[in-house]
Order: C-alpha cells, then structure tokens, then sequence
C-alpha cells in the first residue's frame, strides 16, 4: 500500500500544497512561524544544507526549502510520514533537493557534521495529557513524562549535526516549555531566543558555537 491508496486530506501551507492521513499530525497553521523564522536566518548562516527532525508529512521543511537553494533532510520515525513528506516534496517540485530518511533522531549523533540549519518538531504533549488530544496520533505528540523527551534528544542529535555557526529552530508547546528546553541544551549549543507565536506555541532558537566559543 502507498499514500496514494490511504484516505487523504490537504491543505494549503506556506503556498504549498500539502497531503497526509489520519495515522500523521495534521499541520498547524501557527508553525508556519517556524519556517518564517528558520528563512530569515538562513542568509547569514555558513553553508551546509537544512535538517529537519520529528518531520511529520514535511510541510515546515518544504516551505524553507521552497524559500533557499539549500539541499534538505527531513527525519521522522514514522514509515507513513515520511511516506507522506516524500510524496509532498514531489508535488512541490523539491524532489531533487529533499531526501526523507526513516530513523529515530538518536541516529543523527554518529553523523559528522554538515547541517547549517535545523528545524525540529518534536511531540512535547506528556504523556498524561495525550488523552486530551483523541484526534491526534499519540505516537506524534506524545513527548514523555514532562513533555521534553523527544525535545531533548533532538537537542542532542543538534549539537553534533550542526556546523559551527549553524543554527536550530525547535519547536515547543509554550513560551515555558521553550525555555526549560534552553535550559536543558547540551555543550555545543547556545539559546539566542525564545520566539513566542502568537495562536500557537513557542520556538527557540539556539546556535551552535565555534571551537573555544562560550557554550551558554
């Protein structure tokens, strides 16, 4: 079976448009914000091409790879999503510059690194709360005890896929939640922002520092 025999739905987003099914989290119009942010750093960023982690069906990736010439990788755990984020970036025309790899972030860390810039989309509903959510797929917003699970470990995969220089763009339920995220981040990382959008949730933005660079 292929996305093409599921039951679709579609959606406009970021001028793209965007197909998925019930089994991967339908996009938010609110994260659009983070492909707005993610653009408008790319400019002064090194080269090195565009990760995005916890991808679900691609839409927050195409729409930065729409908006640069940087080539993109988009991760995600999901065998259907990534299904889902190979058929949009096809639809979009971006084919030949997205590659979508079926992996859990965690794979990333072995990876040398050739990323200047990163988006992640981690689940970060607890646990406990993930009944309050029944149209939702549990297994794309359930983010752990605390809600940092997944967040943390896209950090992690982050600190070693970047390039000196890079920046991340990480996605979070709240201004809060994005800030115990900057608190968390591991050596290597630096928080620069915590980007509150409005009708949504929060992005915070963290560069990764040069060799002998203040690390906080």
């Amino acid at each position: 079976m292929t996305v093409d025999d599921l039951p679709t739905y579609r959606t406009r987003f970021g001028g793209l448009d965007i197909a998925y099914d019930a089994t991967v989290l339908e996009p938010r119009g609110w994260t659009l914000a983070q492909s707005v942010v993610a653009l408008d750093l790319e400019p002064a960023l090194p080269p090195g091409a565009v990760l995005e982690l916890c991808s679900g069906a691609g839409h927050i990736g195409l729409v930065v790879a729409a908006g640069c010439m940087r080539s993109l990788v988009q991760v995600d755990a999901s065998p259907t999503a990534c299904d889902w984020a190979r058929h949009n970036a096809a639809r979009a025309g971006l084919a030949d510059r997205v590659a979508v790899r079926c992996a859990d972030v965690a794979s990333l860390s072995a990876e040398p690194a050739r990323f200047a810039l990163a988006i992640a989309d981690p689940p970060y509903v607890r646990s406990e709360e993930t009944r309050w959510h029944p149209h939702d797929p549990v297994e794309a917003i359930d983010g752990g005890d605390d809600g940092l699970d997944v967040a943390k470990a896209c950090l992690e995969a982050l600190a070693s896929a970047l390039v000196p220089g890079g920046a991340a763009v990480v996605q979070a339920r709240d201004h809060t939640q994005a800030v115990a995220d900057a608190r968390w981040l591991p050596p290597g990382l630096a928080a620069k922002e915590v980007h509150t959008v409005e009708g949504g949730g929060a992005l915070l933005i963290a560069t990764r520092c040069g060799p002998g660079a203040e690390l906080r």
